[in-house]
C-alpha cells in the first residue's frame, strides 16, 4: 500500500512537474557557470595576535579593575567602523574589503575564579597583495592596542568625574543628617541626660515623698477644723461672717442702742402701756430705725464695701451673728486661718501631683527619644561611611591615573603565508549541481502541492476527521459511468453494481449511529463539486432497494434541480409559485421510474428568495408530512460556506451528515464547519469521503444517465458537476 505522503507527493508532481523542472533546470544551469569561471588569482593571509597585559606594579584598586575590565573586549569593539575606517585611508582600500576579509578570534571568557584558557587574540587577513596585506595587519594591532588604551582612559575618567558629581550631594546629605542630631541634642538632651544620670527618677520619688508629707499635714489641719466647728458650730465660712461682723464697731453700737430702745419698751410694757401710746410708738420707730441701720452695715460689711473681697454667707438675722463674744471670735478667727492653711496645702498638692504626671510621661518617652536619638546617630554613621568611601575611592583614581595604560601587547608580529586552492573539478560541480537541482525541484513541487491548502488523498480527509472525533460513515470510490452531459448526475440504477455496496455500507453505518430515530438526514457539503446530489441520490437509491419508502427533498433553490437524472419531470411553472408548489403534496412528490420505493421533490430553483422559501410553512409542513408517511427522508442542501439555506433547513432534520473529497475540500474551511457544527451543538452525525481513490475488484455497466448501453467508458469522481 502506498504511503499517503507518497500519493500526495505523485499527485503534486503531476500537476506541477514542469515548475520543478524549471527549478532543476536553473540550478544546473547555475552550477554549470560557476565551473565554467576561471581561477581566482593567489592570494595571501597575513597573520599576526595580541595578548592582554597589565603594568607591573599596580598600587591603586581603581587601576587593577580597569585593566581587568580591558581584558574583556569584544570583536565589535575591535573591529568598530571608527578603525576599520581609518586603517582603509592609509592603505588605500575600502572600509568594506576590509571588513569582509579580517577575521578576529576574541578568547572566550573565562568563569569567576577561573583562569583564562587562552589570552591572544588572533587576526587574519586575506588580501591579494602581500605587502599591503602585513600593512594592514601591522595597522589593525597599533589601532586596537590604541582604542585599548583610550577605552581604559575614559572609564578612569568616567569614575573620577562622577565621584566629583556625587561628592557635594554626599557632603550635604551628611551635613544635614549632623544637623539634626544636633538639633535633637539640643531639644532632648536634658530629658536624655537626666535619664541617664538617674535625675529624673530622683525629681519623681522626691516629688512623691512631698506629696506624703502635705497630705500628712492636711489630715492634721483637717482634724483642727473638724474641732474648732464642732466647738463654735460654725463651719469656716459662717465663722468668717459672724467673726466679721462681731469685730465691725457700728454693729456693735447700733445692737447696744437696740438693746436700750429694747429694755425701755419692756419697761413700759410691764407698766401696761399699750402699743398705742405715743411713747410705745416713738420707740418702735427709733427700733426700726437702728435695725435698718443695722441691716445696711451689715450688707457694707458682707459685701466688701468695694474695699475687700465679699464674704460668703447671708445677712439674714444679724444680731445672732454677731454676738461673738472675744474669745469665741478668736477661735472663729483660728478656724479662718486653719481653712486659708487647708486650702493652700491642698492646692500645693494638685501642683506636686501636675508636675509628678508631667515627670512621668517624660519617663515614658525616654526610650523613643532614645531610639531617635539612636537612628540619627546611625545615619550620620552611614553618611559618613559612605562619604569617607567615596572620598577614598577618589583618590585611589586619581592614584591610578598614572597606572592607566592599554590592556594590549604585541604576542606575534604579522606573518604572511600564501594561500594556495587545488583547482576545481568541474565534472565535480556539475554532479553537485544536478544533487541540489533535483532537490530543489522536488521540493518546490512539494512545497507547492502543499500550499493549495485542500485533502489530497482520503487518508489525510480521515486523520482530519478523527482528531475532531467526526464519525466515517462511508468511503465512495470512483465511478465509471458512459458518457453524461454536465447537467447530469451519475446514479447507480443496476443491483448487481460493485459500487452499490459501498452506498450500503454508508446506509447501514448511518441506521447504526444514528439509530431508529433518525429519519430525516440533511446532506450537505464544505464547498462545491465535492458530490453531495451524487451521494444523497445513491444513496436514496441503496435505501429504496433495501425496500425502504425513501424521499429525496432538493432545497437547493439557487441552482437548477438534478432530478431528470433520475428520469423524472420537471414542473416548468413550479417556480411561479413555489409555495403553492410545496404545499400540494401531489404535485411536488414524483415517483422515480426503474426504481422501486424512491420518491423526489424536484427543486424549484433557481428562485430569487431561496431563504423565505425555506423558512416557509408549506416547505415545513411537507417535511413534517414525508416524516410520518416514509421511512427515510433525504435533504440535499446548499453547501455550507456559500450559503445558510443548510442551517435554515437543520432544524427540521435529525442529523447533518458532511460530503468531503479529496482535491476539492479546503483544509482550513472543513475545520471551521466541523467546529462551527459541533459547537453548535447542530447535530452533526458524520461525514463521508466521496471519489476516494479504491480499487473495485470489477467493473460493469452500472453508471448511466438515460438507462442505455454503451461500449465507451470514462473513469470520473461521483458527483463531477458542481452540486
Amino acid at each position: 500500500m502506498t504511503p499517503p505522503i507518497v500519493k500526495r507527493y505523485l499527485i503534486a508532481f503531476e500537476k506541477y512537474k514542469w515548475m520543478g523542472l524549471a527549478s532543476f533546470t536553473l540550478v544546473v544551469v547555475g552550477s554549470t557557470v560557476v565551473a565554467m569561471q576561471p581561477e581566482p588569482p593567489a592570494s595571501y593571509i597575513a597573520e599576526a595576535a595580541l595578548t592582554y597585559s597589565s603594568p607591573p606594579v599596580l598600587f591603586s584598586v581603581t587601576g587593577g579593575e580597569i585593566q581587568q575590565q580591558g581584558q574583556e573586549l569584544t570583536q565589535e569593539t575591535l573591529l568598530s567602523d571608527q578603525i576599520v575606517e581609518a586603517v582603509a585611508t592609509k592603505v588605500n582600500v575600502k572600509p568594506k574589503q576590509i571588513g569582509q576579509n579580517v577575521a578576529l578570534s576574541v578568547p572566550a571568557k573565562s568563569k569567576p575564579g577561573e583562569e583564562p584558557a587562552s589570552t591572544l587574540i588572533e587576526i587574519k587577513y586575506k588580501d591579494s597583495n602581500e605587502k599591503r596585506a602585513k600593512e594592514t595587519v601591522q595597522l589593525l594591532m597599533e589601532a586596537m592596542i590604541k582604542l585599548s588604551g583610550e577605552i581604559n582612559t575614559r572609564r578612569l575618567n568616567a569614575i573620577i568625574k562622577k565621584i566629583n558629581e556625587r561628592s557635594p550631594e554626599i557632603k550635604q546629605d551628611l551635613q544635614l543628617a549632623e544637623k539634626k542630631l544636633e538639633q535633637y541634642d539640643r531639644i532632648e538632651g536634658p530629658a536624655l541626660l537626666a535619664a541617664e544620670n538617674g535625675s529624673l527618677l530622683t525629681a519623681i520619688t522626691s516629688s512623691q515623698s512631698q506629696q506624703r508629707q502635705i497630705q500628712l499635714t492636711l489630715s492634721g489641719v483637717n482634724a483642727q477644723i473638724r474641732s474648732l466647728q464642732k466647738k463654735l458650730g460654725l463651719n469656716s465660712n459662717e465663722a468668717y461672717v459672724s467673726s466679721a461682723l462681731s469685730a465691725d464697731p457700728i454693729i456693735a453700737n447700733l445692737r447696744s442702742q437696740i438693746y436700750q430702745v429694747e429694755s425701755q419698751m419692756g419697761v413700759l410694757a410691764k407698766q401696761g402701756a399699750r402699743p398705742e401710746l405715743p411713747q410705745m410708738v416713738q420707740l418702735q420707730r427709733q427700733k426700726d430705725a437702728y435695725e435698718q441701720l443695722l441691716q445696711q452695715r451689715a450688707v457694707e460689711v458682707v459685701g466688701g464695701g468695694g474695699a475687700a473681697a465679699p464674704l460668703a454667707g447671708s445677712i439674714i438675722d444679724i444680731r445672732s451673728q454677731s454676738n461673738l463674744d472675744p474669745a469665741r471670735q478668736q477661735l472663729a478667727n483660728q478656724l479662718v486661718a486653719l481653712q486659708t492653711q487647708y486650702e493652700t496645702l491642698q492646692q500645693q498638692l494638685i501642683s506636686l501631683r501636675q508636675d509628678e504626671e508631667r515627670l512621668r510621661q517624660m519617663y515614658a518617652l525616654i526610650p523613643n527619644k532614645q531610639l531617635e536619638r539612636s537612628r540619627l546617630e546611625q545615619e550620620v554613621t552611614l553618611k559618613k561611611a559612605i562619604y569617607d568611601k567615596m572620598q577614598a575611592k577618589l583618590i585611589d583614581a586619581q592614584a591610578a591615573e598614572a597606572e592607566t595604560v592599554s590592556s594590549l601587547s604585541v604576542a606575534k608580529v604579522p606573518v604572511v603565508t600564501a594561500d594556495i586552492k587545488p583547482p576545481k573539478s568541474v565534472p565535480t560541480t556539475l554532479a553537485v549541481g544536478g544533487f541540489l537541482g533535483l532537490i530543489v525541484g522536488g521540493g518546490v513541487i512539494f512545497l507547492l502541492g502543499s500550499l493549495e491548502g485542500t485533502f489530497k488523498t482520503k487518508e489525510d480527509i480521515r486523520n482530519s476527521l478523527k482528531q475532531r472525533e467526526v464519525a466515517l460513515l462511508g468511503e465512495l470510490p470512483l465511478m465509471p459511468v458512459e458518457d453524461l452531459s454536465a447537467d447530469e448526475v451519475p446514479t447507480i440504477l443496476s443491483v448487481y453494481s460493485p459500487y452499490l455496496e459501498y452506498y450500503e455500507k454508508f446506509r447501514s453505518n448511518l441506521r447504526r449511529l444514528g439509530g431508529k430515530n433518525l429519519k430525516v438526514i440533511l446532506i450537505t457539503s464544505v464547498s462545491s463539486r465535492e458530490g453531495k446530489t451524487v451521494s444523497a441520490y445513491n444513496l436514496g437509491i441503496a435505501s429504496a432497494q433495501a425496500g425502504k419508502r425513501t424521499l429525496i427533498i432538493e432545497t437547493d433553490l439557487r441552482s437548477p434541480s438534478r432530478s431528470p437524472s433520475l428520469k423524472v419531470t420537471i414542473d416548468s411553472n413550479a417556480n411561479i409559485e413555489p409555495l403553492r408548489y410545496y404545499g400540494s403534496l401531489s404535485e411536488c412528490i414524483r415517483l422515480v421510474p426503474d426504481i422501486e420505493n424512491l420518491y423526489i421533490v424536484p427543486s424549484v430553483g433557481p428562485v430569487s428568495q431561496p431563504a423565505a422559501i425555506l423558512e416557509s410553512s408549506e416547505l415545513r409542513r411537507l417535511i413534517e408530512d414525508a416524516r410520518e408517511r416514509y421511512d427515510l427522508v433525504i435533504i440535499d442542501t446548499n453547501p455550507i460556506s456559500l450559503c445558510n439555506d443548510a442551517l435554515l433547513i437543520q432544524p427540521y432534520s435529525d442529523g447533518i451528515i458532511l460530503v468531503t473529497r479529496p482535491h476539492y475540500t479546503q483544509e482550513n474551511m472543513l475545520g471551521e464547519v466541523v467546529d462551527e457544527l459541533v459547537e453548535s451543538e447542530l447535530g452533526l452525525v458524520g461525514a463521508i469521503i466521496n471519489g476516494a481513490d479504491i480499487s473495485v475488484p470489477q467493473l460493469v455497466e452500472s453508471v448511466s444517465a438515460s438507462g442505455e448501453e454503451s461500449g465507451e467508458k470514462a473513469e470520473v469522481s461521483a458527483g463531477t458537476v458542481q452540486n
